[in-house]
């Protein structure tokens, strides 16, 4: 048993009082999402009823997941907390270090030897502070949370932002940075400003090429990257209920794209199914004790405009599929349209690869419905067109999908199966040729698709669709097939159709697998020394970043205006880079590389005011540093948008940058940026961005009156020495003020620790 079965009944025993006394005091029915933020309050019972979108709360999370490239910086920060063991249930997942390039066994080998000190580490760290951990090729983190952990009603936070797939089975799970993971295993309170609610009412039933992944691409067309930051959406209704609970899953999976919060259903006989399927029945037998807690109140459901703060209807039995992309994940086209739509954007048709996996779409239902359409191309005398790569979610899925022959299906259209990681989802992909940067298409089951992500090639466009889609393109070979109307050629010349997909919610047969690759940690771990090589380049213990000295700033620098959309790729960059990220001056050096340079709409070229020279931005930044100059970094709308990975903000934080001034925030970096004791601020007039000259320095000038809902104001001076001042909003409340005095959240940490 991996689940903690206790902790899931102690949530279940009071559950209860804590939603009814949460219905009592806000004097209405309650969402779902409501129900399980009230009965995860810090402070135990319910006394204050807290405004949406207003209101910072501390929260009692249950469980922590990390995944490797984002744990080693966690685990290093919770090495200084001062605990001797987490004080939740905790594990981290070997699945970001595993590059794709040859096929699964060969691909594991190659990352245990170059990665074999960092996966040491994280053994050593997991087994002497009571985490449970999960090695290399045991599957992809929030597949294998999905399989083992998630369970309806349960909050938890994990250090990825597509955590929010444990949703799927009626979880608030919510993607964050590893100073919050830190904040929780420490045993402190987890503070979130409580979010807006989006409600999605489902009807009817999924038919023919339609599935839950299509649910998910509509909503992202219909929100944009942005639009549902700050809110949870709650999904509920009949559609709902005739969604699988790995459907679910992905459908919450994507969330991340549209800057959700979270997103979560309420409990149902799908989940039920699935816990059961998974060997956690006596989850869904305490869950059944206590169901109607578990879900949204009939009212809520019944009259969802007066509940929730936005309403989006989708009726599934009118539901097209789609194909999202390229370059941004909200980019929404309907498949019969895609032809005439990439046409006229010359984008190119030809698809050069197709990629079925990652931990939004790679589940035994999203194998064996992509395997349907392969079985009826090999029976059908078809051959498939573009390259087809295989990654399964986790050691489970693949040992079952073996065992009930799906992935010999794809192995006789010469598919490549890759390790049960995330793969080419997160750049980790050694594409051969991507390095000539060749105008291309591909066509994946993934979430995001921003340029370069998936093989570090500026000029790969990638399209998002369900498994199912991708497979049929596959076929085609053409970005502008549509299987509904057209139709291939076979062997001998004929026209052939494909029939719609066909699959297994679960396998008839059960799951099954050898090994799932779980380490469990020591009971005392106190005796563990773990060892860290002062001339290793993987990795590196932390010294406290250095409090504020309560005195205004005066001579700051522009490192850099960014122009456009600058995501966490763009300022900490993944593929090649991961090896560093428990290294934190190593990698560093990727730090904004990919961002844009407003002056010279270049990449890593700035000016260093210094001595007038353009340079690579982590230079330029190093420069200022070893010159005692602050800096400062300006930005455009939803700054730091994508990936939770706190890198984006400790490197700027270790090269000296003070400020992030940006005309909008997505919400996990303003939080990492907040907890590394940096400030994260937004144009009050948003013209003042193109007021920032190249050459200007910044003085802040009431810094030391830095107060909850008060401006700040810096002082622009430009080089003929005109100067104007420039008003900046800020979220931050007493205790976000009192990490940026402290220098970071963990030195406060540490600090209470040291007295208690």
């Amino acid at each position: 048993m991996l689940f903690d079965l206790e902790m899931i009944k102690k949530v279940y025993q009071r559950m209860p009082e804590r939603v009814n006394a949460a219905r009592e005091l806000v004097g209405r029915p309650l969402t779902l999402s409501e129900k399980i933020l009230y009965s995860h309050l810090w402070d135990t019972k319910p006394n204050e009823v807290y405004k949406r979108g207003v209101s910072y709360v501390d929260f009692a999370p249950d469980r922590v997941a990390m995944q490797d490239a984002t744990a080693q910086m966690a685990l290093l920060q919770f090495m200084q907390a001062g605990k001797k063991k987490v004080a939740v249930p905790s594990t981290v997942h070997c699945d970001h270090l595993i590059q794709a390039r040859i096929g699964a066994d060969k691909d594991l080998q190659e990352s245990l030897n170059k990665n074999n000190e960092v996966f040491n580490f994280l053994s050593s760290v997991s087994n002497k502070y009571g985490i449970g951990f999960w090695k290399p090729g045991a599957g992809i983190i929030h597949q294998v949370v999905l399989e083992n952990y998630a369970f309806p009603g349960g909050m938890m936070i994990g250090t990825d932002s597509h955590t929010v797939n444990a949703g799927g089975l009626g979880m608030i799970a919510i993607g964050v940075g590893g100073a919050d993971a830190v904040d929780v295993m420490a045993d402190m309170a987890w503070e979130l400003k409580f979010p807006k609610l989006i409600g999605v009412k489902l009807t009817g039933k999924l038919n023919g090429w339609v599935s839950p992944k299509d649910v998910i691409l509509k909503v992202a067309g219909i929100l944009t990257v942005k639009g549902g930051t700050g809110a949870i959406l709650e999904y509920f209704g009949e559609g709902a209920k005739n969604l699988s609970a790995t459907g679910k899953g992905t459908i919450c999976n994507m969330g991340a794209e549209i800057g959700a919060t979270t997103s979560t259903f309420g409990y149902d006989d799908s989940m039920d199914r699935y816990l059961r399927a998974t060997d956690r029945n006596e989850v869904a037998d305490e869950a059944n004790k206590i169901k109607e807690y578990l879900t949204g109140d009939a009212e809520v459901y019944a009259n969802p405009s007066d509940y929730f703060d936005q309403l989006i209807e989708i009726d599934l039995s009118t539901l097209q599929p789609y194909i999202n992309g390229p370059f941004t994940p909200d980019l929404a086209t309907i498949v019969g349209d895609l032809k005439s739509v990439a046409v006229k954007n010359e984008w190119p048709l030809d698809v050069e690869w197709a990629l079925i996996g990652s931990c939004t779409n790679s589940s035994y239902e999203d194998l064996s419905r992509a395997a349907s359409i392969a079985n009826q191309a090999l029976a059908k005398g078809l051959e498939i067109k573009s390259f087809l790569g295989i990654n399964p979610g986790s050691e489970q899925v693949r040992f079952t999908a073996e065992r009930d022959g799906l992935l010999k299906s794809f192995e006789d259209l010469k598919a490549t199966i890759f390790t049960n990681a995330c793969g080419p989802c997160i750049g980790q992909w050694a594409r051969e040729g991507a390095e000539d940067q060749p105008k291309n298409t591909i066509i994946h089951s993934f979430n995001r698709n921003f340029s370069k992500r998936a093989d570090g090639n500026p000029n790969t466009h990638a399209f998002v669709a369900s498994p199912e889609m991708v497979m049929a393109v596959a076929m085609s070979g053409k970005l502008g097939f549509n299987p509904i109307t057209d139709t291939l050629t076979n062997k001998n010349g004929e026209q052939i159709k494909l029939d719609p997909p066909t699959g297994w919610e679960l396998p008839p047969n059960g799951f099954d697998v050898d090994d799932n690759g779980y380490q469990e940690p020591a009971k005392d771990g106190s005796g563990i020394q773990i060892l860290v090589n002062k001339d290793s380049q993987r990795l590196q213990l932390l010294d406290p970043f250095s409090p504020w000295n309560g005195e205004n700033v005066e001579g700051a620098m522009l490192l850099i205006k960014a122009k456009g959309k600058c995501t966490t790729d763009h300022i900490s960059m993944a593929g090649p880079w991961l090896r560093y990220r428990g290294h934190l001056d190593n990698i560093s050096n990727n730090m904004l590389i990919g961002a844009v340079n407003y002056f010279n709409e270049k990449s890593n070229s700035i000016k260093n005011q210094i001595d007038g020279k353009y340079e690579e931005v982590p230079a330029v930044a190093r420069a200022y540093k070893a010159a005692g100059i602050p800096s400062i970094v300006v930005g455009d709308h939803n700054y730091g948008e994508g990936s939770s990975r706190e890198h984006a903000a400790m490197e700027p934080r270790h090269l000296g940058v003070l400020a992030v001034i940006v005309k909008s925030f997505a919400r996990i970096h303003e939080t990492n940026l907040k907890k590394q004791g940096m400030l994260g601020l937004t144009f009050e007039n948003e013209s003042d961005y193109d007021k920032i000259q190249e050459n200007d320095s910044f003085n802040f000038i009431d810094l030391k009156s830095f107060a909850p809902g008060k401006a700040l104001h810096i002082e622009a001076i430009h080089s003929d020495g005109s100067k104007h001042v420039i008003a900046l909003n800020h979220t931050y409340n007493e205790q976000q003020i009192g990490w940026f005095r402290a220098g970071s959240a963990l030195n406060l940490i540490k600090e209470q620790n040291k007295n208690s």
